[in-house]
C-alpha cells in the first residue's frame, strides 16, 4: 500500500523537473542574447565612428521601451499591424483551406495546379507591390493583400499534405455508414487535418509578421512599420531599437499561441497518451 501511495507523486515529480529544466533553459538563452547585444552596444558606445547609434545599446532601449508601455504608443502602433496580419491570414486561410482539401484529394488536380502554384509561391510577395498599389484604393488593402499573399501558400500546402495523409479507410468507414460528402468533410476530414492547417496558419503567421514592416512603409501613417520607418527618418534610435524589440516580442507571443492551438488540435497525440 505504502508503495501504491508514493507512486503518484514519484510520476509528478518528473515532468515538474522537465518544466523546471526548460525554464532554466529558456532563461539562459534569454541571458545570452541580452549578453551578446550589451557586448555590442559596448562596442558601438566605445567606436568613435559608430557612437552616434549609442542608443541602440540595452539600458537607453529598454528605457524607451518602458515610457512608450507606459504612454500607450505601444499599443497604439501595435492595433493596425495586428489588424492587418489579421485580416490577412483570414483570407489566405479562407483561400488556402478549400483549396488545399481540393487538391490534396483530387490527384489530377493537384497535377494541374501543382506547377502553378509551386511557381506562385517562389515570388517574393514583396514583387506584387505595384500590382497591389494599382488594384486596392487604400493603403491598408494594398498591405493586407501583400500580406494574404505571403501567407497563403503555407496553409494551402499544409492543409493538402495533411488530406493526403488522411488513412482510406476512415473515409471508406464513414462512406458505409452512410455519411454525405459534407459530412464527410466535418466528421472526418476536418479533423484529421486540424492540426495541419494550424501548422500550416503558424507558418504563415511567421511568414506574414516578416513581410509587415517593409508592408507598412507603403504610405500608411501608423502600425509598427511606421513607427520603425519614422524613428530611422527622426535618427530616434533608442524608439527603433525600442519599436524592434515590441515587433518581436509580439511575433514570439503570436507564434506561441498558436503553437498551443496546435497541442489542443493534437487529437492523435492526445489519445496516444
Amino acid at each position: 500500500m505504502s508503495d501504491a501511495v508514493q507512486l503518484p507523486s514519484t510520476i509528478l515529480r518528473i515532468p515538474r523537473l522537465g518544466s523546471a529544466r526548460s525554464l532554466m533553459n529558456a532563461l539562459i538563452g534569454i541571458a545570452a542574447l541580452l549578453g551578446v547585444w550589451w557586448f555590442g552596444g559596448f562596442i558601438v558606445e566605445n567606436d568613435p565612428d559608430l557612437y552616434a547609434f549609442a542608443d541602440f545599446a540595452p539600458a537607453p532601449t529598454l528605457e524607451r521601451l518602458w515610457e512608450m508601455i507606459v504612454s500607450g504608443e505601444v499599443l497604439t502602433m501595435s492595433g493596425p499591424s495586428l489588424e492587418r496580419v489579421g485580416l490577412g491570414l483570414l483570407f489566405a486561410a479562407a483561400f488556402g483551406v478549400p483549396v488545399g482539401i481540393l487538391i490534396g484529394r483530387a490527384p489530377r488536380i493537384h497535377e494541374v495546379t501543382n506547377v502553378p502554384f509551386q511557381f506562385l509561391r517562389m515570388i517574393s510577395p514583396l514583387s506584387w507591390m505595384p500590382i497591389a498599389v494599382m488594384a486596392f484604393d487604400t493603403w491598408d488593402g494594398a498591405i493586407v493583400f501583400l500580406i494574404a499573399m505571403a501567407a497563403v501558400w503555407p496553409i494551402l500546402f499544409s492543409t493538402a499534405a495533411g488530406v493526403r495523409r488522411i488513412d482510406p479507410a476512415w473515409l471508406k468507414v464513414a462512406r458505409n455508414l452512410g455519411a454525405r460528402p459534407l459530412h464527410l468533410l466535418g466528421t472526418v476530414i476536418l479533423p484529421a487535418i486540424a492540426v495541419d492547417v494550424m501548422q500550416g496558419i503558424r507558418l504563415a503567421l511567421g511568414v506574414a509578421w516578416v513581410v509587415l514592416v517593409p508592408a507598412e512603409y507603403l504610405g500608411v501613417t501608423s502600425g509598427l512599420g511606421f513607427a520603425i520607418n519614422d524613428a530611422r527618418d527622426t535618427l530616434d534610435y533608442s524608439r527603433l531599437a525600442a519599436t524592434v524589440v515590441v515587433i518581436g516580442v509580439i511575433g514570439f507571443a503570436l507564434d506561441a499561441a498558436i503553437g498551443q492551438l496546435v497541442k489542443k488540435f493534437n487529437w492523435v497525440r492526445a489519445t496516444a497518451h
